[in-house]
């Protein structure tokens, strides 16, 4: 573990807990505007106060740092990649809809990778008031404690989670998918943030994810989920230029002995 490492990671945990703070108060004053992304992509004034705020303290403390935010930044620098250079990828708010209903399931997520390796991630939830971290080669943790999978082996008593997509054309084959796991498995859930259902399946209150999603929604839940145990793949091949360490197409994490039965179900 660098120096360098340790100081992001508490860089990150420190902005995400003010911008977890941002959340709270937005709502507490009822100060949401809603708006809409391409017609049907909710985003609201918060989703853009946080992001500013978390995207100017990483300008001032690490200029020479890249950012990759849903919501002011969401193209890849491939310059950075090739180079190396340490890329934050925020997401303000995960789970606006939730967000904006006055849900709990929201959380902050802010991922840091270098090349093609995670380094760190940390995903903060203020309205359950937790916090989930990981550190590449350290563990993961959630208010200080450590973290680990649910060490699920049965398909038939696994409890699945997913999500849905925005442009409704694409549903048939998620419901296809979602039909086999409802007939193979426990139950399935619906949370409305992909950052906290990894960090969930790293707690060990899933047993597994999948969903196809963006690298701002994936990039620090997936190294938590790794860190507590997780295996970690994609049950679509990949089409998109994003770099693999954040390709979130097709992205499945799960306790170790369900991966390979899962990918099945649902490849």
């Amino acid at each position: 573990m660098s120096n360098n490492h340790t100081e992001w990671l508490e860089f990150a945990k420190n902005i995400a807990l003010k911008a977890g703070a941002m959340m709270v108060d937005a709502r507490k004053n009822s100060n949401v505007v809603r708006d809409y992304k391409m017609d049907h992509e909710l985003v609201t004034s918060t989703d853009i106060a946080v992001d500013q705020f978390i995207c100017g303290q990483i300008r001032e403390h690490y200029p020479e740092h890249s950012i990759l935010s849903e919501e002011s930044s969401p193209h890849m620098d491939l310059n950075a990649i090739a180079e190396e250079v340490p890329v934050w990828v925020i997401d303000p708010i995960d789970g606006t809809v939730n967000f904006a209903h006055g849900h709990h399931h929201v959380a902050v997520s802010i991922g840091l990778y270098v090349g093609n390796e995670r380094i760190l991630g940390v995903v903060n939830a203020p309205f359950l008031e937790e916090c989930f971290w990981a550190l590449k080669g350290s563990g993961a943790f959630c208010n200080g404690q450590s973290l680990s999978v649910s060490g699920g082996q049965q398909l038939r008593k696994a409890l699945v989670a997913t999500g849905f997509p925005y442009q409704k054309t694409a549903l048939l084959p998620i419901i296809e998918r979602v039909s086999r796991i409802l007939h193979h498995c426990q139950d399935v859930r619906r949370n409305g943030s992909a950052a906290l259902d990894l960090c969930w399946v790293a707690a060990g209150r899933l047993d597994a994810y999948f969903e196809s999603v963006k690298p701002w929604d994936m990039a620090a839940g997936v190294l938590i989920a790794e860190e507590a145990g997780a295996t970690v793949g994609h049950y679509l091949p990949a089409t998109s230029a994003w770099p693999e360490v954040v390709n979130g197409e097709g992205l499945m994490v799960s306790t170790p002995d369900l991966f390979e039965e899962l990918l099945i179900l649902i490849g």
